[in-house]
């Protein structure tokens, strides 16, 4: 089958439904299109793939995009944007040296060049361009469309280590992998790339100190497990009226906010000296910032929201779905529902069980700025101990 059945999968089910390209002009996605269909005509994969990025890229919406890692062989390079910078989480045994350290350049270009030149190919908010963009740089299709690789042998990546110290690591292009080995569809920022939550619910009891709740996922396929563990949030909440919270929405993906009502309602209700802390970072999506909105607009100053700005703005589309394409093997993301939790607008897109919800936030602005590696457990924990700390009156 050819990939242009792909290209007319995503004109039919998703250009003329999904409502985040309405105020993209027909000319600019009709070159786009073109673009695409040569591509397809001449049978490279790649380019194809590319093109598809750029034209679902169009709308800036987050939650529309082409999701390429099932269908391109990459490098065997773990790249993952902590903070603001790229960083080296996995790499050949020849390189494990280098892990942990920054990348500077590829091919003498530097990192931030290369950023600018992908931006359009990623679609949302910078910082959502961030969680997905790394993939790009071990593509080397994408790099040689960016002007980073020619078609040479070898591509040369350069790493800085935190003492300044660079090492090169060269790799051979021969040698690659499938891109969903080394990057999920949904990206959550750790070291192993296969890793998903254990639990729906984390508590640490600090005693007076307070209580830490982890809350990794909003999406469970089993309807069960994540409403049994919202239900035991709320219960802890509810016997401990007075005791500091700090909930951690980092790597939270999300799912179904609705599901996760019933802790908000626990959290806002009857507790008005409770202080609640929001741990936060870029990879903090969808449901899970809508979790944000909701209790900063029930509690006001007495949430603080901690960490870095999170994955998506308070305007998106969403809901949806995901279609798989069957000849180049990638799969889209698209959209089919307004939300405004800004300005707490709703229009006809709006699911009512959503628009019942809907709250005008405003901004979800930090209280205070924090980074740190995912997997740095130990650094986690002091800084949770901190800010209980910092929590009580």
């Amino acid at each position: 089958m050819s990939m242009i059945h792909d290209l007319e999968l995503i004109v039919r089910t998703v250009l003329q439904t999904d409502p985040s390209f309405r105020a993209i002009g027909r000319d600019e996605m009709e070159r786009h299109i073109v673009d695409a269909r040569q591509n397809a005509l001449a049978d490279d994969k790649d380019a194809f793939l590319l093109s598809l990025m750029r034209l679902l890229a169009l709308p800036g919406n987050g939650h529309t995009r082409l999701i390429p890692n099932t269908a391109i062989l990459v490098l065997p390079l773990r790249l993952v944007t902590i903070g603001s910078t790229v960083r080296l989480l996995g790499a050949p045994s020849g390189f494990a040296g280098a892990i942990g350290g920054e990348l500077i350049a590829i091919n003498g270009i530097p990192i931030t060049e290369i950023e600018a030149s992908a931006a359009k190919f990623l679609a949302g908010t910078r910082q959502r361009r961030r969680v997905i963009g790394p993939i790009l740089f071990v593509w080397p299709g994408a790099l040689q469309r960016l002007g980073v690789f020619s078609g040479d042998t070898n591509v040369d990546y350069r790493i800085r280590d935190a003492a300044g110290w660079i090492s090169e690591l060269v790799l051979d292009t021969a040698d690659r992998v499938p891109g969903s080995a080394l990057y999920p569809r949904n990206e959550h920022g750790k070291a192993d790339p296969l890793w998903s939550p254990k639990a729906f619910l984390e508590i640490n009891d600090l005693g007076q100190r307070g209580l830490r709740m982890g809350l990794p996922s909003f999406f469970d396929p089993g309807e069960k497990a994540l409403s049994n563990a919202v239900s035991e949030a709320a219960d802890l909440v509810r016997s401990r009226p007075a005791t500091p919270l700090l909930i951690d929405l980092r790597g939270n993906t999300g799912g179904s906010f609705l599901r996760a009502m019933p802790l908000i309602d626990a959290l806002s209700d009857g507790a008005e000296h409770r202080r609640v802390a929001l741990l936060v970072d870029k990879f903090t999506f969808s449901a899970a910032i809508v979790f944000a909105a909701i209790l900063k607009h029930r509690l006001g100053a007495r949430l603080r929201l901690i960490g870095e700005e999170m994955g998506d703005g308070l305007t998106f589309f969403a809901e949806g779905g995901t279609i798989d394409l069957s000849s180049s093997g990638a799969a889209v993301r698209y959209s089919s529902a307004f939300h405004d939790w800004a300005g707490g607008r709703i229009d006809e897109t709006t699911p009512s069980e959503i628009a019942e919800k809907i709250v005008p936030v405003g901004t979800l602005a930090l209280d205070h700025g924090w980074t740190a590696d995912l997997d740095d457990v130990e650094m986690h924990d002091q800084f949770c101990r901190e800010v209980l700390d910092s929590l009580k009156p």
